[in-house]
């Protein structure tokens, strides 16, 4: 049988069955949903692309994998020299692995080891926020904070290696004054923390934390795994604020299929280059350069840049924005947008409790969490799609 992610088993509700999807839309046998959460926030282009799809297809029809120890191909070759040349600043080196989880420990381990690399033994820390979410694999949660996902290490006891502030210029200066010389890296989803509570902060921090790891020699580490791909409202935060390891998943491929990267700059790159077999990045997904993958990524990075999708997503902030004003309710805590993510954070977790039903009765297909009921529309919606998904989440807290 399968075992559902995030469930008790014994007392989970079934899942819905999707038959067919296309455009923005899911469809079971009796209804035709919009797709309000974008599959985990990674199908910008909407379902059954016919240019994502035959991308898939035409590569299948020469290989779909080999491993990438020992040898090398076409797709994987261009992705990266697309990703080099799109990339801001010297974000050059790509590493690939095949989800956003390993994709973090793949950046946790290259900060670690760029250090060890250098004889510096004492950088065993790691700075990252409080509510950061980071992935389920062991590295990705322990520099996580949020106990709803990660309490299974509190088996371990107490976190001796990661530390974690809150998205404030004190704390943060306050940490590296206090801790500089023990820091390999500060790892941040860069403006919008996603499954942490889709919290929003302000431009100011990421600045900050780029000049005080220039000043004390750490390295930034920016997780884009949610936000890349415009979620923002940016393309990359990354163009705003330029980190040393940037961690790409999710949209990568369109949603098409699970692949991420780890690209870091020329400073990181050049303390793993030499001589030394010892000095190499040992590490290797299987999967990591999938031929399917790296082919679809591709062809999703075209349609970006041609489909004008940050004038697409300015769009989507608007309409959401307008729709979504004056909406007050006594459970409501907070109404939070940033580009193509809308929060509603409400006082009491219970306040949600009927909502995904409810909104697949009215034709929308939602994924609320704890105490936030959220939207991550696909970029291809439509403005009266995306009224729908707004109005049903307005009509929940306004019904009599």
């Amino acid at each position: 049988m399968i075992w559902y992610p995030y469930q008790q088993m014994k007392t989970m509700k079934a899942p819905y069955e999707i038959i067919d999807a296309e455009d923005v839309y899911l469809y079971t046998e009796n209804q035709k949903l919009i797709d309000s959460v974008s599959s985990w926030w990674s199908v910008i282009h909407g379902y059954k692309h016919p240019a994502l799809t035959e991308a898939i297809k035409s590569q299948a029809d020469r290989f779909s994998h080999v491993m990438l120890g020992g040898l090398t191909h076409e797709p994987v070759r261009k992705l990266a020299e697309k990703l080099q040349e799109w990339l801001p600043g010297d974000l050059d080196y790509c590493f690939f692995s095949d989800s956003g989880s390993v994709a973090v420990e793949v950046a946790l381990k290259m900060a670690l080891q760029y250090y060890v690399n250098r004889g510096d033994w004492k950088r065993t820390k790691v700075l990252s926020l409080t509510h950061a979410y980071h992935g389920d694999t062991f590295k990705a949660m322990e520099v996580g904070d949020d106990e709803d996902y990660h309490f299974i290490l509190e088996a371990y006891g107490e976190k001796k290696d990661v530390i974690h502030i809150p998205t404030r210029i004190d704390a943060l200066e306050e940490a590296f004054a206090r801790c500089h010389e023990e820091l390999n890296c500060f790892i941040v989803e860069p403006l919008l923390q996603g499954a942490g509570g889709m919290r929003m902060y302000d431009i100011s921090f990421l600045r900050r934390a780029r000049e005080l790891c220039d000043q004390y020699g750490v390295l930034l580490v920016f997780d884009e795994v949610a936000t890349g791909f415009g979620r923002t409202g940016n393309r990359f935060v990354a163009d705003l604020v330029l980190p040393d390891i940037l961690v790409l998943g999710k949209a990568l491929t369109g949603g098409y299929i699970g692949h991420a990267a780890t690209i870091a700059n020329r400073k990181v790159y050049e303390g793993f280059y030499g001589d030394d077999p010892e000095k190499a990045l040992m590490h290797g997904p299987t999967f990591m350069g999938n031929a399917l993958a790296c082919s679809v990524a591709l062809k999703s990075i075209e349609l970006f840049q041609e489909g004008d999708y940050l004038s697409r997503i300015r769009r989507i902030e608007e309409i959401t924005k307008r729709e979504m004003a004056g909406l007050e309710h006594e459970q409501i805590r907070e109404v939070r947008v940033m580009g193509g993510c809308v929060c509603v954070e409400v006082k009491d977790g219970a306040a949600l409790q009927g909502y995904q039903q409810f909104a697949y009765e009215r034709g929308v297909f939602s994924r609320p969490f704890l105490n936030y009921l959220y939207a991550m529309v696909p970029y291809v919606i439509g403005e009266e799609e995306l009224v729908q998904v707004l109005g049903v989440m307005k009509e929940w807290f306004v019904r009599g």
